[in-house]
């Protein structure tokens, strides 16, 4: 590699074209992710305080709920108070180390959630298929190692895929992206990036093709398990164990499977952008609403605490 190369390997800043140039337009968008980020973040600090304070939910599933709102949280907040920054800002940049932390944290969030939303299949199908010794396997010890398992290998996956991006030596400093994202980062390199690809390509499978064929088997069985039921009742409420997890699983996978695993045509620039705001945005305000307004217990939990405040008020 020549000295010309090897200087433009370390940036001291990066530029974001963001999501649109008009400034209208930013306007708009800041007002509408703004009153998203806010529904994101009172709901899922509602659930986690829900789960923490009511007794009636320390369970395995309510516990990986609390886990998964937890890194909605988090989530949410590794991108979107950037980006609501920017969306007001004319010079929309972002320092180096800001930008790798960034890339980080977004994807070792991201797969732990997939992660996560993998583990509460395998507890949906213990729950459904095996309810007589649900809480014997589903035992706080097995909870507790399953969530650090799935934090540690999003964290794990994100490190290797961070250090293999930003080694590359880089010939551009303007993302065509809101935030810093894997592949937006790639486009910058002057070298050959064929490994890379291929790196990102086995972390998509082990991040989503894996939690998604756990989700897959889990569900086949609780769906065996459901129409052995002979009654009515007992299938609608064996269901509804699982409508609020099969959503969210649903839509998580359906789109990041869609944008990233698909053929390549129907991958783009603008595709990588809008599954990047679901997750950034949409996905973390959405899942707790799913969780909740479909979930007896949640709501049972909700208007105990709203009682007791209005009659301390």
């Amino acid at each position: 590699m020549d000295k010309g190369n090897k200087s433009k390997t370390w940036m001291s800043e990066f530029f974001l074209l963001g999501l649109s140039s008009d400034w209208g337009t930013q306007i708009s968008l800041f007002v509408l992710f703004l009153a998203m980020y806010f529904v994101t973040l009172v709901g899922n600090t509602v659930i986690v305080l829900l789960i923490r304070l009511d007794s009636r939910l320390h369970t395995p599933m309510y516990f990986f709920l609390s886990v998964l709102s937890f890194v909605d949280l988090c989530y949410a907040n590794s991108i979107a108070p950037q980006m609501l920054v920017h969306l007001l800002s004319v010079h929309k940049s972002i320092p180096m180390h800001r930008c790798v932390l960034q890339l980080y944290m977004s994807l070792a969030l991201g797969g732990s959630e997939f992660f996560l939303l993998g583990a509460m299949a395998y507890d949906r199908y213990v729950a459904v298929c095996h309810p007589l010794h649900y809480m014997v396997i589903m035992h706080g010890g097995l909870c507790l190692r399953l969530a650090t398992g799935c934090l540690a290998a999003g964290f794990m996956n994100s490190l290797v895929e961070t250090i293999i991006t930003f080694r590359l030596p880089l010939c551009h400093n303007v993302i065509n992206h809101f935030a810093c994202e894997t592949l937006a980062v790639l486009r910058l390199s002057c070298v050959d990036i064929s490994f890379n690809k291929v790196m990102v390509a086995i972390s998509g499978f082990l991040v989503i093709m894996l939690p998604c064929f756990l989700v897959l088997f889990s569900y086949a069985h609780i769906v065996a398990a459901i129409l052995h039921i002979c009654s009515t009742q007992g299938r609608h409420k064996a269901f509804g164990t699982c409508a609020s997890h099969l959503t969210v699983v649903s839509m998580c996978f359906g789109a990041t499977i869609f944008t990233y695993l698909g053929p390549r045509s129907s991958s783009s620039v603008e595709g990588e952008k809008m599954v990047a705001l679901f997750y950034a945005v949409v996905a973390p305000m959405l899942n707790p609403l799913i969780y909740t307004l479909r979930n007896k217990e949640v709501m049972a939990a909700l208007r105990k605490v709203v009682e007791k405040l209005r009659d301390e008020g």
